[in-house]
């Protein structure tokens, strides 16, 4: 088992990219996805471990996106501060 990581992430496994591509190419302009993830964009090839997979997953996948960064705290760090407060 490969045990590299990107800043704390473990890689996929080695044909991740290839299956996101295929569900990504399969509703492309065909029907609406969600995703979401809390690494940028710009990791994702290292992150896949396959450059050209996650360029081109990334191709489709933007090309009519609506792109919302969503910054500050994370809501499970706030509401587990929340539970000890109130213990």
């Amino acid at each position: 088992m490969e045990t590299n990581h990107v800043k704390g992430v473990k890689h996929l496994p080695r044909q991740s990219g290839e299956h996101l591509f295929e569900i990504i190419l399969r509703r492309h302009q065909v029907r609406s996805t969600i995703m979401t993830s809390n690494r940028p964009i710009e990791e994702w090839g290292k992150l896949i471990g396959d450059v050209p997979a996650a360029t081109a997953i990334l191709d489709r996948f933007l090309s009519q996106a609506e792109i919302i960064a969503i910054s500050g705290k994370s809501y499970r760090l706030k509401n587990q501060a929340c539970k000890k407060e109130k213990e």
